[in-house]
């Protein structure tokens, strides 16, 4: 999948007058990309498409307009896109309550690192979590992550041929999973691949 570049993104002026119609579309997008793995636990994966409407909501909210801007924000985004062999998900850990969420980080420390894809026939293919930057300590974990699966070419050539698609945590403190995932899940994940 092409990075973005400054070309593929609208000026502020035009996001204002389109920013309705691409927003539902976006969200329309989004809606197959989301998983919720167990009741505290959703993943959503990230596209060249989801990416263009972080970036223009942040220009939009910041006023960014200048070359240097933009481009601050392509390479803070650019990264999410997944790169043809691999996808790229942002993994929220949701508890409603801030008592219980700070009680539940400090018992879900590395649990960005137990997460799993797993194409039917293929060994499970664990994350590789934050590589921007470390998001957990000694005593809690964040509520935010950014996952990477990478996946081998015959794991890409077996979902491309219809292999279901298993996605789950394995962690001490949350064991769920999504056997299978759904079909319109499986079959936007599968659009990512080359």
């Amino acid at each position: 999948m092409d990075k973005l570049t400054a070309a593929d993104l609208m000026s502020l002026e035009h996001y204002a007058r389109e920013r309705s119609a691409f927003r539902a579309r976006v969200l329309e997008h989004k809606r197959h990309r989301k998983l919720a793995v167990g009741p505290n636990v959703t993943w959503s994966f990230e596209d060249r498409l989801t990416m263009q409407y972080q970036i223009q909501e942040m220009l939009r909210a910041e006023r960014i307009f200048e070359l240097e801007g933009i481009q601050d924000e392509l390479e803070a985004y650019n990264p999410l896109v997944p790169d043809g062999s691999n996808w790229k998900a942002t993994l929220l850990i949701e508890f409603p309550d801030p008592a219980e969420r700070q009680r539940q980080l400090a018992r879900l420390i590395a649990l960005e690192d137990r997460c799993w894809v797993q194409v039917r026939g293929q060994d499970r293919v664990y994350a590789i979590a934050d590589e921007d930057l470390e998001r957990e300590n000694e005593e809690k974990t964040s509520a935010v992550h950014f996952l990477r699966f990478e996946l081998t070419p015959v794991m890409v050539s077996s979902l491309k041929g219809g292999a279901a698609l298993a996605v789950g945590v394995d962690h001490d403190n949350y064991r769920h999973s999504v056997d299978p995932i759904p079909e319109p899940a499986r079959a936007a994940l599968v659009a990512d691949l080359n």
